[in-house]
């Protein structure tokens, strides 16, 4: 069956027919075969055919394999083909090729930001004398580097093969390219050892005395060794400097950016930091790669080999320069430190959220109830406000202060809203979820674990906040109505507050709004933990020379290392609130239906609305009420948790594929074990396990 396949196959080469794509593949290749013909023009066309016709076309490798096979085919062709190429590498200006491509430029961030957008509306004008420029004309399209990168390797490397076959492989490897390498390998080591002195840099340094040394050498080093292989060149001789003095100086700065990222992710990081370790860890792989490069016939290795480092730093280069232009390629480069470290703040408050013993638990139930008195009077303060028919502006302000005021004060008197759970609870799932080996059941068994942990958490803090919040306002509503004769508020404000709880209304819409919002101010106390930490605001603080005459030296200490610790929470809650308070202000000037809703502000209402109809609510409304509001506090805690999640998993790289089986694993632990969803074990159950 083997020798009938392999024979099939062996005919079809030969003799079938091509198709119509493959048909234009050849029809390009052809083109070659003319010594006068415009090399640029020629590439760009045969890019042409390969490159999908639309988003649903999946044959592009198909065709490549057909170009691969006709050139391998015909000698003839391949050498012109050859020709071609390596006659217009070798006439291009290669050195921006290999000091820029697919590395941060020198401008920063922001000056690149404005560069890529520009871009979008004034196309740049290429420069075809550099073939990083040429590479912008013959992968034409923004979005070439999807069809590129989903090659296989195995294809690029017999490309390559083709262009350089043992016979003449050191036609790639003449003097003029070599020299342009040279200096490449030159401009990439001082800017290094610049960017290494750089203040920022050293101030994040842990060991700023052992480091400095280490990027000053590396230009001394990269002198030596352009100067070393240069005199070979020019006597016709191999080089006997294989580069490794100059590669262990390299391995060396990049242990120092490695610890300075690390220690960043402990002690904060800024966004010049990130793009100054971004930028030197780049300049420093593409350093250590054409150095490779150029003592590839000093190490003996194998012409595949050399063909396969070739292929990996050209596909590498390719794909970044084809996304030069890409924003979204752009801001992933940085996002890692400066993600992680915003998640990491927010999965250490995620931690305190979630209730492993029952002393945590009843923690939680107090906590969430003293958070539900106070947003019943902050609903009851929103009401008020409204009744009073403000200008839009001094409306917004009003209810952006009462929201973020009022989650401020639940914050620092140590209060949960329920429904800023899940935005930090996400970040701790997310840690274990990358730290997970799906073969392994008791990984699973702690997934689950966890999982039982947050649902118990989550509903203790629902049930905290909503069975408190609702029967504040309705003792306040019956209070008032006591002392002033008159409902709380009047029928039509209490039918306003009952429609806003219609789930067949906009009331899941706008919680989807409050929901994003939770997530995103999950990010904002991550990011401004960051900010306190790297910058130091606390002993900052406690220098300030007039809080020290008002306070005390020791005070003003406290005062600031408080202030530390709490500053991703108070700007976290309070920027929150000023989204909540703000929403349906933009949502009038844009003539858009924007609003939010939040299950604890929601409870709250439909105290105040039964209160305004004077008790006597049918009850059949209030359970379409009651519904709403699990409609509202379902689509909150889901859309926070999901956009949390997602964000947690991509700040630090994991790809997590196995939800089949963790779903399973929770599945069974909620068959076999139901009660710890919903309440924790007891200490006996506890003290057994350990």
């Amino acid at each position: 069956m083997s020798r009938t396949h392999a024979l099939r196959r062996l005919w079809n080469r030969l003799f079938r027919r091509p198709t119509v794509d493959e048909a234009a593949v050849h029809a390009a290749l052809e083109a070659f075969r003319r010594p006068e013909a415009d090399t640029l023009e020629l590439l760009g066309r045969l890019m042409g055919t390969l490159r999908p016709a639309h988003r649903t076309d999946d044959q592009t490798n198909t065709r490549y394999l057909a170009m691969l096979e006709r050139l391998e085919r015909d000698g003839e062709l391949s050498a012109a083909f050859r020709h071609h190429v390596v006659q217009f590498i070798s006439s291009r200006r290669l050195i921006t090729f290999f000091t820029d491509s697919g590395i941060l430029p020198g401008t920063g961030f922001f000056s690149e930001w404005w560069r890529i957008l520009g871009s979008r509306i004034l196309p740049e004008v290429p420069d075809e004398r550099r073939l990083k420029d040429c590479l912008q004309i013959v992968f034409d399209r923004r979005e070439d580097w999807r069809w590129l990168e989903a090659i296989p390797p195995e294809l690029s490397k017999r490309f390559w093969s083709l262009l350089a076959p043992p016979e003449d492989f050191r036609e790639l490897d003449r003097r003029g390219v070599q020299e342009q390498m040279l200096d490449a390998v030159l401009l990439l080591s001082h800017r290094v050892s610049g960017l290494g002195v750089d203040g920022e840099l050293l101030r994040a340094s842990p060991n700023l005395d052992d480091d400095l040394p280490r990027f000053i050498a590396l230009s001394a080093e990269a002198l030596d060794f352009v100067a070393s292989f240069r005199r070979c060149l020019d006597d016709n001789q191999a080089c006997a400097d294989d580069g490794s003095q100059l590669l262990v100086i390299v391995d060396q700065c990049q242990d120092t950016l490695l610890r300075i990222r690390k220690r960043a992710m402990t002690v904060g990081t800024s966004l010049h930091l990130s793009y100054l370790l971004r930028r030197s860890e780049q300049s420093l792989q593409r350093l250590a790669k054409l150095v490779h490069i150029l003592t590839a016939g000093l190490r003996q290795i194998t012409h595949e080999e050399a063909i396969d480092g070739w292929a990996e730093f050209a596909r590498t280069a390719f794909l970044a320069e084809n996304r030069r232009h890409s924003l979204r390629h752009y801001l992933a480069q940085l996002s890692d430190v400066l993600a992680v470290r915003v998640t990491e703040n927010a999965a250490r408050s995620g931690e305190h959220y979630i209730c492993e013993t029952r002393d945590d638990y009843r923690g939680m139930w107090r906590s969430a109830a003293g958070a539900g008195v106070l947003i019943g009077v902050m609903a009851l303060l929103k009401i008020k406000v409204a009744a009073l028919h403000a200008p839009l502006f001094v409306e917004a302000f009003l209810f952006s202060m009462i929201y973020g005021l009022g989650f401020v004060i639940i914050f620092l008197l140590g209060f949960t809203v329920a429904t800023k759970q899940p935005a930090m609870t996400a970040q701790t799932l997310a840690g274990l979820l990358g730290d997970l080996k799906p073969n392994r059941n008791a990984d699973l068994e702690r997934i689950a674990d966890v999982a039982a942990a947050v649902s118990r958490s989550q509903l203790a803090a629902i049930g905290g906040n909503v069975l408190v919040a609702l029967p504040v306002a309705l003792l306040i509503s019956l209070a008032y109505a006591w002392s002033t004769g008159s409902t709380i508020v009047d029928a039509g404000k209490a039918a306003h507050l009952m429609g806003d709880l219609d789930v067949l209304s906009w009331a899941v819409p706008h919680a989807a709004i409050a929901g994003f919002y939770l997530f995103l101010s999950g990010l904002i106390s991550g990011y401004f933990d960051n900010q306190a930490a790297y910058s130091a605001i606390g002993p900052r603080i406690g220098r300030l020379r007039w809080l020290q005459r008002l306070a005390g030296g020791a005070r003003a200490v406290r005062i600031g290392r408080y202030i530390e610790n709490h500053l991703g929470g108070i700007m976290g809650n309070f920027l929150f609130g000023c989204m909540l308070g703000s929403t349906g202000m933009i949502g009038m000037l844009l003539g858009l239906p924007l609003d939010i809703r939040h299950i604890a502000f929601s409870s709250a209402n439909l105290g105040y609305a039964l209160g305004g109809a004077s008790f006597s609510m049918a009850w059949q409304a209030f359970l379409l009420g009651v519904l709403g509001v699990a409609a509202i506090g379902l689509t909150n805690l889901a859309v926070s948790f999901a956009l949390a999640l997602r964000t947690a998993l991509g700040a630090r790289r994991i790809e997590f594929a196995h939800w089949g089986k963790l779903l399973r694993a929770i599945g069974r632990r909620l068959r076999e074990q139901p009660r710890s969803f919903v309440m924790p074990p007891s200490r006996t159950r506890i003290a057994n396990e350990a």
